[in-house]
């Protein structure tokens, strides 16, 4: 059986994480709001609650459940991810594979001291995403797959 990737993405991927979901959240009570006010159609009055209801359990729970499952490891032989959180995705590149290592860092990521690492392979599934880390790890990792890349034989096809 596949084991989990042995490394947690940072403690602060929640609060990132639920800071999304609220302002997505926001949306549907405006466009709501905005129903009445022009008189599209009409908003049951029940619906308000249970909306209220739905969304802080979006933004409470969905978070937590994240932290859980996103998970990544980096060893002399490959690079693992697991992300999701409804479903899972597991992804393996074995060293041999990878042909570039990427750093990322967003406007929010750098307040919240957030990073990306993304190792971009011969594979046709795309590149795996190691988000959520703290920016030392991920300069740390960063260096690490690049040094070790290098000492690989072969072109990563």
């Amino acid at each position: 059986m596949l084991r989990e990737p042995a490394n947690q993405v940072s403690t602060k991927a929640p609060v990132l994480w639920a800071a999304g979901a609220t302002f997505q959240a926001l949306w549907v009570p405006v466009i709501l709001v905005l129903a009445l006010v022009f008189d599209w159609f009409d908003v049951p009055l029940w619906l308000w609650p249970l909306y209220a209801v739905l969304a802080v359990a979006y933004i409470v729970a969905m978070p937590m459940v994240r932290y859980r499952i996103h998970r990544w490891e980096s060893t002399d032989t490959a690079v693992y991810t697991q992300t999701g959180w409804l479903s899972r995705e597991r992804r393996i590149a074995p060293m041999s594979r990878v042909q570039t290592v990427d750093f990322e860092q967003s406007a929010i990521g750098r307040v919240l001291g957030l990073a990306s690492v993304t190792v971009t392979t011969a594979s046709a599934a795309g590149p795996l995403v190691i988000s959520m880390i703290d920016k030392p790890v991920a300069d740390r990792l960063v260096d690490d797959l690049t040094r070790r890349t290098e000492a690989e034989a072969g072109d990563a096809t």
